[in-house]
């Protein structure tokens, strides 16, 4: 069967899946500082950190509209997927859902599905690798979805970020009490809860010590760990990430291992220097 997975650009694609023709990118959108910038392979994530450092007023995004998940569904290919952000922190989930609707009522019937990651950034891109790897193996649509389904929710999404401003001022952390810890340079370690909110999960002091906390908490929870793919993103801060990976690999052995630089919405969540990591 052939097939297309559709990512919105929220989850970062390797060069290996964008050579691949199997993958499409639903771009969503920026506007910040009087500047509207589309998250697609224009992005320059440099140009857009200086704009957000020399910017009093937080960036705002949108989404894909229903329009552009029909657009991407009305293909060739037969199974058609989309991946989006978590539901709870975007409307893009219930953009491509529509989208769906919308295809049917002018097309008829297709293979489409729509995941809600629970997740964001590589969690995404993890999800769509997924996809890729039970339609190669030959499962049937419905096959692909229960497996899918079923890893989501096995899935975990850690991140430690410079500043959480952004996600603070976007509603994004709703019932968590705002570290006003600054002055004390106390970094708090995130992570995504199985609904695909954001919870803290601890707190350090510095960067490098929260950076270390994340590791202990992902080794705690990681069942499997060589049977799975370690995806590392991170905001203009590669060391970091490859830090966080060397840290990562003397606690545990995995299948393979990811580091991406986020793209646009990514950047604009995780700030400059942020690090996020999904298994």
């Amino acid at each position: 069967m052939s097939y297309k997975i559709i990512v919105d650009s929220c989850g970062e694609l390797t060069e290996e899946m964008k050579a691949s023709g199997h993958y499409e990118t639903a771009s969503l959108q920026i506007d910040v500082g009087g500047h509207h910038i589309v998250d697609d392979e224009t992005f320059d994530q440099a140009s857009f950190l200086k704009i957000v450092a020399e910017t009093e007023e937080c960036a705002k995004s949108s989404c894909p509209s229903p329009e552009r998940y029909m657009e991407g569904y009305h293909c060739e290919e037969e199974h058609v997927y989309a991946v989006t952000l978590s539901a709870e922190l975007s409307g893009s989930y219930n953009s491509a859902v529509l989208g769906k609707s919308l295809y049917e009522e002018e097309y008829g019937e297709k293979d489409i599905h729509v995941f809600n990651s629970r997740s964001a950034s590589v969690g995404e891109t993890l999800i769509a690798l997924k996809i890729a790897e039970c339609e190669e193996q030959g499962m049937t649509f419905e096959q692909v979805i229960d497996t899918v389904e079923a890893y989501i929710c096995e899935q975990n999404t850690y991140f430690v970020l410079e500043t959480l401003e952004t996600l603070r001022k976007n509603g994004r952390l709703t019932g968590i009490k705002s570290v006003m810890a600054s002055a004390l340079n106390i970094k708090p370690v995130m992570g995504a809860t199985p609904e695909g909110t954001i919870v803290q999960l601890g707190k350090a002091r510095g960067v490098k010590k929260a950076l270390a906390k994340m590791v202990e908490e992902v080794t705690v929870q990681v069942q499997n760990s060589e049977q799975k793919i370690l995806a590392i993103a991170h905001c203009n801060c590669l060391e970091r990430a490859k830090e966080v990976k060397k840290m990562l690999e003397e606690k545990a052995s995995f299948r393979d291992v990811i580091i991406l630089d986020t793209a646009g919405i990514s950047s604009m969540y995780a700030s400059d220097g942020g690090v996020i990591v999904v298994v």
